[in-house]
């Protein structure tokens, strides 16, 4: 697999990343080693950046397990894989209760993320949210501290706004920026996108099949399980998903066309934005894995891209 250098400071990874938060909780059941073996196989197709966070995965005894599962499995390629954690959102076992990024809770964060993963550094460290009651220059400059001393090699913010990066960059180079982006969920085009390029700052798209609505698999609302949080979500109403299956038929039909599945055409579109895009889609299956690595053969051309664009403009519902 093709490599990327992520901003401007060294951070090579591989052109596709793997998302590894439904691993542990949010969409539906998890099975660690069936993960296990997902993580295996993400590897021998040569995917080496992989994404987790302290608030993914959430048990009896706290935060953080799927940090614990991403080092269980990555621990005997410690050195050719590049992890991605962070820190900064505050919770309990079914809820967002705020967002932390305090001096002092960077370095308490980065210690517990060092040892739920089992590791002596984090590749790319990322403040998950930015506090509102901290500037994030106090944030950022306390991040640079991890890197002076080697427990962290690069720093990363998500869901910022253009005027925080641009703040915190001038602490500390900033290598990536992390936030939403897919074919229904194109708000960076209009600021953020253009700031990290002038900064020389790396995208990093999440949820890039729309949160799994884009690969064809959700028709209406009992496709989800009980316990699936996006039940929960303004885009997976009975009313949204009614409106936004429009998107969907037509994705279906281009991928149709260029005999594909929707997920690897919907997934191509975001890597055709650019070549400082490395999008970390997410599954807890070999046999998405798999999928998700053949859209990078896909070529779009600048007629498929307009009528993608176009199918867009029609999404319905918030994002939160």
């Amino acid at each position: 697999m093709d490599k990327i250098k992520l901003g401007s400071q060294g951070l090579e990874v591989s052109k596709l990343g793997l998302g590894c938060m439904g691993m542990s909780e949010f969409y539906g059941e998890t099975n660690e080693s069936e993960s296990l073996q997902t993580l295996k196989r993400a590897l021998e197709l040569g995917i080496t950046f992989f994404d987790t966070s302290d608030v993914y995965g959430y048990d009896q005894n706290g935060k953080g397990t799927n940090e614990t599962l991403v080092g269980k499995g990555l621990r005997e390629h410690r050195n050719q894989v590049q992890i991605a954690t962070k820190f900064g959102v505050v919770r309990n076992d079914s809820q967002i209760l705020g967002y932390k990024a305090s001096p002092d809770y960077v370095v308490e964060s980065c210690e517990s993320s060092l040892k739920r993963l089992g590791t002596d550094y984090i590749d790319l460290y990322y403040l998950h949210r930015a506090d509102p009651n901290v500037p994030i220059e106090e944030t950022v400059g306390a991040m640079a501290k991890l890197v002076e001393e080697g427990k962290v090699r690069y720093i990363g913010l998500c869901e910022v706004t253009s005027e925080q990066l641009t703040a915190a960059h001038a602490v500390h180079p900033i290598t990536a920026l992390q936030t939403e982006y897919s074919l229904w969920s194109r708000d960076v085009e209009a600021e953020i996108l253009k700031t990290c390029r002038e900064l020389n700052v790396g995208f990093v798209p999440y949820s890039p099949l729309g949160r799994g609505f884009l690969t064809g698999e959700i028709k209406k609302l009992d496709d989800l399980a009980e316990n699936d949080w996006r039940r929960a979500n303004p885009r997976f109403t009975e009313e949204a998903i009614n409106h936004n299956l429009n998107i969907v038929r037509g994705i279906e039909s281009m991928a149709k066309e260029k005999k594909c599945t929707p997920a690897q055409l919907a997934l191509a579109w975001v890597l055709s934005q650019g070549n400082d895009i490395v999008p970390i889609p997410g599954t807890k299956r070999i046999k998405y894995l798999e999928q998700n690595v053949g859209a990078l053969d896909i070529h779009l051309s600048k007629d498929d891209l307009k009528k993608l664009n176009e199918l867009a403009d029609s999404t319905f519902g918030s994002r939160y």
